[in-house]
């Protein structure tokens, strides 16, 4: 008598897009992985909202574009009545990228785009990322909202209260979960921030622009998308452009406050464009001990590399804890390469910022 299998429940998924084509390709997708089950589509808004509070699905993956109601009215809807982890499907225009991060500041776990360029992505790569950000959804700490929230344990690493060294710069790398990371972060800063922050953020072309104007029109520091050739300045805020590497630079011959300047690139080919590694290696290289790095939610491990380049050079490395993280990889695999000073959450990471840089308010 053979003993029976270990039983296991599949993700359910509700998809919501007005496209039929859109509707069939998600399904196959979907349906050709043993641990996800669609368990009902949607072609409009209200009746998604129906079908959310029928199903009570574990993820949604909801059309920015829909019928009646919009994606964005839909969102904040499921939100407000029974929240759950929501992944905005976009085409990845202009249009649909300042959407898109109006719907991750109302709260969606990720976004994924069916356009590259204009030309439909291709259905291996749609699929991959699409189960990929549908298992790190239903794994998401808004899916487990019912499990209280504790405070992940420290992992061994140089205890920083105080520190000999000032840092002069702060880079920080993100994916998955980082706008709105991000948002918690930066409007706590002040105007008179004596540093720079580099931010590389996973996103597709088109996408870091409104990220950085968004978060601009919230914080006091000067958040903008970094261009070429950027001079580096204390007070301001550069996203890495998507599509782009960024590196910073020495200048020699510079003033000691206008030392540093941007560059970007389109080499090296690289899995992440911008790279948290490419960036962060060139800020070890260019800063050494006056460095600090910070590793935030995010699918995969870029970042390691450059947190490791940062510690080693003996600058400052701090990482976002689990309970916080809406993904926990990026910090977890520099966690568990011992490479981090501090784990901390995500609400204290601006006071803790502020402490690094002996930061004194002006009377």
């Amino acid at each position: 008598m053979h003993s029976a299998a270990p039983a296991f429940s599949p993700i359910r998924v509700l998809i919501a897009d007005d496209s039929a084509v859109m509707r069939e390709a998600l399904c196959r997708a979907i349906e050709s992985t043993p641990t996800l089950q669609v368990c009902g589509t949607a072609r409009r808004g209200e009746e998604a909202l129906q079908m959310v509070r029928d199903l009570k699905p574990d993820v949604i993956t909801l059309d920015v574009d829909m019928p009646d109601l919009d994606g964005i009215e839909v969102l904040r809807r499921i939100m407000f009545e029974s929240p759950r982890p929501v992944i905005m499907v976009s085409a990845a225009t202009e249009q649909d990228a300042d959407v898109t991060i109006e719907a991750l500041n109302l709260g969606a776990f990720d976004y994924l785009h069916k356009l590259d360029s204009g030309h439909a992505v291709d259905p291996r790569r749609l699929k991959k990322e699409l189960i990929a950000k549908i298992e790190a959804a239903a794994r998401s700490p808004l899916a487990r909202s019912s499990r209280s929230v504790q405070t992940a344990e420290q992992p061994p690493g140089i205890a920083v209260t105080q520190r000999p060294v000032t840092p002069e710069i702060v880079a920080i790398g993100t994916s998955t979960g980082g706008p709105q990371a991000l948002q918690e972060i930066l409007p706590n800063l002040p105007c008179d921030l004596p540093v720079a922050v580099i931010v590389v953020q996973h996103m597709p072309p088109g996408f870091t622009a409104p990220l950085a104007k968004r978060l601009n029109t919230l914080s006091a520091v000067d958040v903008r998308e970094a261009e070429h050739g950027d001079i580096v300045r204390p007070g301001n805020v550069y996203i890495a452009p998507a599509g782009r590497h960024l590196r910073v630079r020495r200048r020699p011959e510079a003033k000691e406050s206008l030392k540093a300047q941007i560059c970007l690139s389109d080499h090296p080919a690289s899995m992440h464009k911008p790279s948290a590694d490419v960036m962060m290696l060139s800020i070890a290289e260019a800063f050494g001990k006056y460095a600090c790095g910070i590793i935030l939610t995010g699918m995969g491990a870029d970042g390691l590399q450059g947190m490791t380049a940062i510690s080693h050079a003996g600058g400052l490395t701090i990482g976002q804890d689990e309970a916080t993280s809406a993904v926990y990889g990026m910090p977890r695999v520099c966690a568990e390469h011992g490479v981090l000073h501090k784990v901390i959450s995500l609400p204290q990471m601006p006071a803790q910022i502020l402490q690094a840089l002996h930061y004194k308010p002006k009377d």
